[in-house]
C-alpha cells in the first residue's frame, strides 16, 4: 500500500467492501492472522492490474464495494455516495 500512497491514489472501501475483507480475513483457528493475504488477494493484487492496464492512474480517488452479482470487490474512480461510508 505503500506504493499507492507514493502515487498519492486514494482508496475508500464501502461498508460492503470491510465485511466481505473482514469474512475473508478471519479465520476462527487463526483469528485475524490470514487479513494479509485477504488483502492481497481481494484489494492489492486487483488494484495492481488496473494500475498497470491504466485504468487507475497516479492521483485517482478509487472507491472499493463489493458487486452484488458476482460477489467479488469492484472499483471505482469516483467518491463515496452519501452515506455509503
Amino acid at each position: 500500500m505503500k506504493r499507492v500512497a507514493e502515487r498519492q491514489i486514494t482508496l475508500t472501501l464501502t461498508p460492503a467492501a470491510k465485511a466481505l475483507l473482514f469474512r475473508e480475513g478471519y479465520d476462527p483457528a487463526y483469528g485475524a492472522r490470514p487479513m494479509k493475504r485477504a488483502i492481497q488477494r481481494l484489494i492489492q493484487d486487483p488494484l495492481a492490474l488496473k494500475i498497470l492496464d491504466g485504468a487507475v492512474k497516479a492521483g485517482d480517488s478509487v472507491v472499493v464495494d463489493v458487486d452484488s452479482k458476482t460477489g467479488e470487490m469492484r472499483f471505482q474512480q469516483g467518491q463515496v455516495k452519501a452515506g455509503a461510508a
